[in-house]
């Protein structure tokens, strides 16, 4: 790779480390999970480690945290507040150790004692007393500085405000995390993404009585600067700071050897899942503060701790239901629900089980201990069960026969490719009979691929559901909307808002409004293809009458399963009936005449982020009116990336490693000689 382009991945790298550092440590935001985080950190060091040239101010080897918020008075901290460097697996640990040994000139096989404690997931935090008074409190900050936030952190009950032990030091820096636990986390979660931003962001409140409403814990395990402490190491330390009144982590281990600290870290991270608060790894310190003292610090970081992770994509749990939901094709998706658990920096509480035979297949019941995997964006699933741990008596998970919804037989279909029945059970019923089926199916006629209304989310839809106002489709377009502004939340302009959203979309392409009705394998590209192919709605509705289905075999990319759920959609009596009620209220416009040389012929395009006045469903038909073509993800054969406020960065950082054009919403509509 050439120098340039080594410095251009490199700067890129760090522009990235530096916006999600400002995102976790100022705007109290993780964009990212932990893992990928870490990820991006590794890649920058190795960059580093590998190419002498490249150098930043930025480079996480020489900063800690960000700089301190404006909305808060800076103070320095007289010993900085370091980070640590991170391991992963038994052979970090044994070059760590083996570092140490070295640079102390010990024997290879010296016994070293370390401190082992849990590492909190949550706001460092530093204390400073004198004569025994609590005179100021410190955030991180980026390490030299922090804000003060004393007002702040003296409302928190744990931490002691006068200290009169006799032993206690004439001057002392004590520091620890602040946190919220997962339990009083549940009556804030509609307001933060985990309980360590809710931490954050509570501690950062201008107002102090603001944070006191907060159930705000602290938990002490080191200091910074000292004048009179008479302790040797570590682990007294922590002894010490209970006595003095300050709460310490209860899984604190004096631990010698790297095969006890795995076999420690093995049963801390088997039992996550009943602490009632986040831990993400095991810090480990030299128990001795003279061989601290001698081993000192390299870059920002000590030589004599590091911090062995957890994985990012695992975690331990208890299963403490088994909730069925029911999808608008009718399939029964079982989800467990599980003892909320962080995983990668992200609060899970919902593991899918997948189907039935996935139930059986891993014999998983309500009550067990299980390993859930969150990797990515993928949804969290079940990895496997202890059977270890389970109870005795604990029966196993029976699948309904019956719908919970509506009460209707529930079936598997047999697959004619496969020569087997479905995996998945579903729900029998046709049309609108079942609620959540009707609910599902309400939710995907106004998303944003189908009618995309917008201000009708998927609250609403439930909202208006139980209040009955809407139960076909038809309905959206007849609210009452004096019913409406009397209902709690709304008013006269969030009522006009609505119903010009709704007006707004009256008129619909063709293939976009076979799309809304949800038939199964009626995806939007096969609702393109069905457009096409009949031209207007009236020639597709009238397919309930002529009955010409075998001729549909012959579109390239409609099969017989599609032909199948289109017989079954028009066989019954309430589709037909919602069809006949839309065509009296919509406009629903003919298939467009595809242009073969239109201005972006063979040209590929990815949108990322909100653009501005037009939905992602009008740019895609865009692209494709002027014979254009979207794609989903990042790669070699996208010419575009049109990115528009809060891109994904992912996506961003993989264009411009791949060297793809990033054009905004302007430059998109300038190719097509229009202006925003």
């Amino acid at each position: 790779m050439k120098k340039d382009l080594i410095s251009k991945k490199y700067q890129e790298k760090i522009k990235s480390f530096s916006y999600f550092n400002k995102r976790y440590y100022n705007d109290n935001v993780s964009e990212i999970t932990d893992s990928e985080y870490d990820n991006l950190k590794k890649t920058i060091l190795d960059l580093e480690k590998k190419y002498s040239f490249l150098n930043s101010k930025d480079s996480p080897a020489k900063i800690v945290g960000y700089k301190p918020s404006k909305n808060f008075k800076k103070a320095s901290h007289r010993v900085p507040m370091l980070s640590l460097a991170n391991a992963f697996s038994e052979s970090d640990l044994l070059n760590f150790e083996k570092k140490i040994l070295n640079f102390l000139s010990h024997n290879l096989d010296s016994d070293i004692y370390y401190s082992a404690e849990p590492k909190i997931d949550g706001i460092s935090a530093s204390l400073l007393y004198k004569d025994g008074k609590l005179t100021q409190g410190l955030s991180r900050g980026d390490g030299k500085e922090g804000e003060d936030i004393t007002t702040n952190l003296s409302t928190i009950k744990d931490i002691p405000k006068f200290i009169q032990s006799k032993d206690f030091p004439k001057e002392i820096d004590i520091r620890g995390e602040v946190f919220i636990k997962n339990s009083d986390f549940n009556n804030l979660k509609e307001k933060f993404a985990n309980p360590r931003n809710a931490a954050s962001g509570s501690l950062r409140q201008k107002n102090p009585l603001d944070t006191k409403k907060i159930p705000l814990k602290f938990i002490a395990y080191t200091f910074g600067f000292e004048k009179g402490l008479k302790i040797n190491n570590q682990f007294d330390y922590l002894k010490k700071l209970s006595e003095w009144g300050f709460k310490t982590n209860p899984l604190n281990k004096l631990i010698t050897g790297i095969k006890n600290l795995l076999k420690n870290y093995d049963e801390v991270e088997k039992n996550r899942a009943n602490l009632d608060f986040d831990i993400d790894g095991i810090v480990y310190k030299i128990n001795d503060f003279a061989l601290q003292k001698r081993l000192g610090y390299v870059g920002n970081a000590p030589r004599w701790a590091i911090a062995h992770k957890f994985s990012s994509d695992k975690a331990i749990s208890k299963i403490l239901d088994i909730d069925i939901q029911i999808g608008r094709t009718g399939a029964l998706t079982p989800v467990a629900k599980i003892k909320p658990i962080n995983i990668g920096g992200v609060l899970v509480s919902n593991a899918t089980l997948h189907n039935e035979d996935e139930i059986n297949r891993k014999d998983i019941r309500i009550g067990d201990t299980v390993t859930i995997e969150r990797a990515g964006d993928v949804i969290p699933h079940i990895l496997s069960v202890d059977v270890k741990k389970r109870l005795k008596n604990i029966p196993k998970f029976i699948f309904p026969n019956k719908c919970p919804s509506c009460g209707s037989k529930t079936i598997k279909e047999f697959n004619s490719i496969t020569k087997k029945k479905d995996a998945v059970r579903r729900c029998s019923s046709e049309g609108y009979f079942c609620e959540k089926i009707s609910i599902e199916k309400l939710k995907h006629f106004v998303s944003k691929d189908a009618f995309n209304i917008d201000g009708f989310g998927k609250k609403i839809v439930e909202n208006f559901w139980s209040l009955g106002l809407i139960k076909y489709p038809q309905d959206i377009f007849r609210l009452d909307y004096k019913k409406i502004e009397k209902l709690e939340g709304w008013g006269n302009l969030s009522v006009k808002n609505l119903k010009y959203s709704i007006d707004d979309k009256k008129k619909i392409s063709f293939e976009r409004f076979i799309f809304s009705l949800g038939i199964r394998h009626i995806g939007l590209e096969n609702a393109k293809l069905l457009s096409k192919y009949f031209g207007s709605f009236s020639k597709f509705k009238n397919l309930s009458k002529n009955k010409k289905y075998a001729e549909l075999l012959n579109v390239d990319g409609i099969g017989e399963t599609q032909v199948n759920s289109l017989k079954t959609f028009f066989s019954n009596k309430m589709n037909i009936g919602v069809l006949n009620e839309l065509e009296k209220i919509l406009i629903i416009s003919n298939a467009a005449i595809e242009k073969k040389d239109g201005l972006l012929k063979n040209k590929t395009f990815l949108v990322t982020g909100k653009l501005n006045g037009i939905s992602r469903a009008e740019v895609k038909s865009l692209i494709e009116e002027n014979s254009g073509t979207t794609v989903s993800t990042v790669s070699k054969k996208l010419n575009f990336l049109i990115v528009g406020d809060k891109p994904t960065k992912r996506k961003v950082e993989n264009a411009n490693e791949l060297e793809i054009k990033i054009i905004d919403q302007n430059q998109f509509l300038k190719m097509l000689n229009k202006t925003s």
